[in-house]
């Protein structure tokens, strides 16, 4: 009798462990929150994670929101977002741990070029397809999708050019310092700038893409006394910074300001006739587009090796027909 109950006792206890165990494994899930995702495949769908620099940066919103407007459209796809912060550590981190989860497939926009080399040398490493989106390219990724950045900044100062007449002084706002979009675009500016005669780049910095900071450098540059007839920046939101600073100077009406991305914001203050350039590029275009390729790659397809999404350029003579591309 005393045996059996003996074995008893250990069962129970056996028993109880296990549930203990269960409890212990629960709570480590629910710490790990939204960043948590199921081996692939057990549940059925596909799994892509998606490396993302900066959930609060305006445009890359807009791309965000289209790799999720055609996610939602997919009946087996999943894909899981992780935000870096703008930290490059952080998305290298964050990208072994989505491989480490077992993802069918990578799409990352790379916060910086270190940040690029890394995750796609962890992701072959690991045998797992790698979609780069936007921004830079090491041509060792299994599929790119993008826009021509060089072509923005050229596009973007020849239409300056037109409305100054081929002769003016320049303020380039450069985005952040060393980022490829930023180099490019910027390159684009000059080779034009080059052509005209009559024209000069008399004054730049970094505005960082923000608003706030296109603003402060604005201010500075106010401060300074230096003067030029337009500012070229390298993204819409340093753009419009700038004409808050201008506005509050009184001295909005004597510039051209000149954008790239025509986002909403750049487009109604364009309708107001205070920012007279902008340059297109399709954000929800982009994170769609990747979104395809991934999947593609995680079924084991051939994919687009280098898609280019070209941009278009945005004055107030074509305003409205870009602001229906956000309804």
């Amino acid at each position: 009798m005393f045996g059996l109950n003996k074995k008893v006792a250990v069962a129970l206890i056996i028993y109880c462990l296990s549930f203990l165990l269960v409890g212990c494994a629960s709570d480590s899930d629910e710490q790990m929150g939204t960043e948590s995702v199921n081996k692939a495949g057990d549940d059925g769908k596909m799994v892509i994670g998606f490396a993302h620099p900066d959930f609060n940066d305006m445009f890359l919103g807009f791309l965000l929101a289209g790799v999720q407007a055609y996610e939602a459209e997919q009946t087996n796809v999943e894909v899981v977002y992780v935000d870096a912060e703008n930290d490059s550590d952080g998305q290298i981190a964050q990208v072994e741990d989505l491989i480490a989860q077992g993802v069918d497939a990578i799409m990352a926009i790379p916060v910086d070029l270190i940040a690029t080399e890394f995750i796609v040398d962890r992701a072959q490493q690991a045998g797992v397809p790698v979609v780069l989106i936007n921004r830079d390219s090491v041509e060792r990724e299994d599929a790119y999708v993008g826009s021509d950045s060089l072509q923005a900044g050229t596009i973007q100062m020849e239409e300056v050019a037109a409305v100054l007449k081929g002769k003016g002084k320049i303020a380039i706002m450069n985005g952040q310092m060393g980022h490829t979009a930023q180099i490019n675009r910027t390159l684009g500016n000059k080779q034009v700038v080059d052509q005209y005669p009559g024209m000069e780049v008399v004054i730049e910095g970094t505005g960082g893409w923000s608003r706030e900071k296109g603003k402060e450098l604005m201010e500075s540059w106010i401060e300074s006394g230096q003067t030029f007839d337009a500012v070229v920046a390298n993204n819409d939101e340093m753009a419009i910074g700038a004409i808050m600073a201008a506005e509050e100077a009184g001295i909005v009406d004597e510039l051209v300001f000149a954008g790239i991305d025509g986002t909403p914001d750049a487009l109604d203050y364009m309708s107001k006739g205070k920012l007279t350039i902008s340059v297109f590029q399709d954000a929800k275009g982009q994170g769609q587009t990747g979104l395809e390729q991934a999947i593609k790659l995680a079924k084991g397809e051939s994919a687009e090796k280098m898609t280019n999404i070209p941009y278009e350029t945005i004055t107030k003579r074509n305003v409205d027909e870009y602001k229906k591309k956000w309804q």
